[in-house]
């Protein structure tokens, strides 16, 4: 094994967030969708066995690099770019289910902050759930106008090479928690950075204020 395969290998997240991800792609491609994504990325072990529900980081980054990555090859890039933010956006979804407790914006006195206060508490909690429970490292950076999502340590792009920033899957994650979070407002979201660009993190830049 390489060091670059070894390294692939090293980081995980917990077979949970595993899950809730391919729960997402398949409510997004359909089950025959994504069976041929798995198949393409070399994946055979996950069709009609995903990981269990459980905190155990056992689900490798390459392997969720290699769905995001073989999305284009089936789709094509411009589609596979639409189906990753659907999917990140499914992955909010699931993943409230799994984790809103420990986040605790569904609490009444989240709900009476002020909307900007909810946006960094939002964030900083969904932080702390990544750095808490996988191998990824999120670090948040505040300015008056934006919020900045720094992703140290990335299972979306991991091992990966782009010409542009590729982690939509993120993206659209993040655009489904400032819609939750916010109680129904749409914010720009855009990744500017990206590990798979030579950058020395994936940085996504959220507008504070809303698009409506």
């Amino acid at each position: 094994m390489s060091d670059l395969e070894h390294q692939a290998t090293a980081y995980h997240y917990p077979n949970k967030m595993g899950r809730i991800a391919l729960l997402a792609f398949e409510e997004v491609l359909g089950r025959n969708g994504l069976n041929a994504v798995l198949n393409l990325a070399g994946l055979e072990h996950l069709i009609g066995n995903y990981p269990p529900n459980n905190l155990d980081r056992a689900f490798p980054f390459s392997e969720l690099a290699a769905i995001h990555e073989h999305l284009d090859k089936v789709y094509g890039q411009r589609g596979g770019r639409g189906l990753a933010l659907r999917a990140g956006r499914a992955c909010f979804k699931y993943g409230l289910r799994e984790f809103g407790s420990t986040l605790g914006v569904a609490n009444l006195a989240f709900r009476l902050l002020p909307l900007n206060m909810k946006l960094s508490s939002g964030a900083q909690a969904f932080a702390d759930i990544f750095n808490r429970y996988s191998d990824q490292i999120v670090r948040l950076e505040e300015r008056p106008e934006h919020i900045l999502w720094h992703i140290e340590r990335c299972p979306i792009c991991w091992a990966r090479r782009s010409e542009e920033p590729c982690c939509h899957l993120t993206v659209g994650l993040l655009q489904e928690s400032l819609f939750w979070v916010s109680g129904g407002k749409y914010f720009q979201v855009e990744e500017v950075r990206c590990i798979a660009c030579g950058d020395s993190t994936c940085t996504v830049l959220i507008d504070r204020a809303p698009l409506d």
